[in-house]
């Protein structure tokens, strides 16, 4: 009986001890933050409506918006109300190491999911669907690729882009020159200089250059030919306890409409600085997603 009692004691404290680790799964992310009483949230500089600067230099768009309401779950779930939101630029070039780094908790930009990113970093449910297309001046009357064949062409150092418009170039014969900009306000001024007829880059991203250039009808939007790529929230990868937190927020803001509002802000009405309205409709891919959230590629 009293080696019964002992072995059943014995059974309880093993079984108690081992419940936290059964009960929560560990969450790097979510703990940095809790430690910190911070989150560090990643933001474009230029990449209108997604994440930019506004008119005070502060980082507004989009995706921000989208951080902001996962940053309430966050505060919520750590019971954190006065967790202090700190901000870090990133660009196409820097943006994943700042993520694997920990320096950047949540990156709140325009980034494309591609199947050698999710090697190395975890992504949401998508937030957008883009179809990449070249920005042409409308004087040049350039309908498509074959009309760039020879010509010099500008990509953004670090994007997707650049790989398309090198197998696009290597597939097609095309002979161009391509120049490789820091960032996308250098591609479009490398455009607007003349320095390159085209620019290279998702369509949405183009369509934010066209309506703040001050002359929207001198640029054309011509098709890429290229399929659709989802846009998503980027972290840490393998977190998955900390991706739960952020796609149930997302879930949560398609299926009560609340999305779409924050959509038809920043793509169907006038935005900040100058007051541009893309005119950006949402798009039949991006509804299906938002009828049935998913990160699938």
């Amino acid at each position: 009986m009293k080696i019964n009692r002992i072995l059943a004691a014995a059974f309880v404290a093993a079984t108690a001890s081992s419940l936290p680790v059964i009960a929560h799964a560990e969450s790097a992310t979510l703990d940095r933050i809790k430690s910190a009483g911070a989150i560090t949230l990643g933001y474009r500089e230029a990449s209108i409506p997604f994440s930019y600067l506004g008119a005070d230099q502060k980082p507004i768009g989009f995706s921000l918006d989208l951080c902001a309401d996962v940053v309430a779950a966050i505060k919520t779930k750590l019971n954190l109300p006065d967790l202090t939101v700190n901000y870090t630029p990133v660009n196409s070039s820097n943006r994943i190491p700042l993520i694997q780094s920990g320096t950047v908790d949540l990156e709140c930009g325009s980034t494309a999911v591609t199947a050698q990113r999710v090697e190395q970093v975890s992504f949401s449910v998508s937030t957008f669907m883009v179809q990449p297309s070249w920005l042409v001046k409308t004087a040049a009357k350039i309908t498509g690729a074959k009309d760039l064949s020879g010509k010099t062409v500008v990509v953004t150092q670090g994007s997707n882009a650049v790989g398309f418009a090198q197998g696009l170039n290597a597939k097609d014969n095309l002979n161009l020159s391509l120049i490789q900009a820091k960032d996308h306000a250098e591609s479009f001024l490398t455009l607007n200089t003349g320095r390159a007829v085209a620019f290279l880059e998702d369509d949405i991203l183009l369509a934010g250059f066209r309506a703040s250039s001050g002359n929207p009808s001198a640029f054309t939007i011509v098709p890429g030919g290229f399929g659709n790529i989802p846009y998503a929230l980027m972290f840490t990868k393998g977190d998955t306890e900390f991706k739960a937190v952020v796609d149930e927020t997302l879930s949560k803001k398609m299926a009560s409409g609340e999305f779409e509002k924050i959509y038809k802000k920043w793509f169907m009405t006038p935005i900040p600085p100058r007051n541009e309205n893309l005119e950006f409709p949402m798009s039949e891919a991006l509804k299906a997603r938002v009828a049935k959230p998913s990160d699938a590629l």
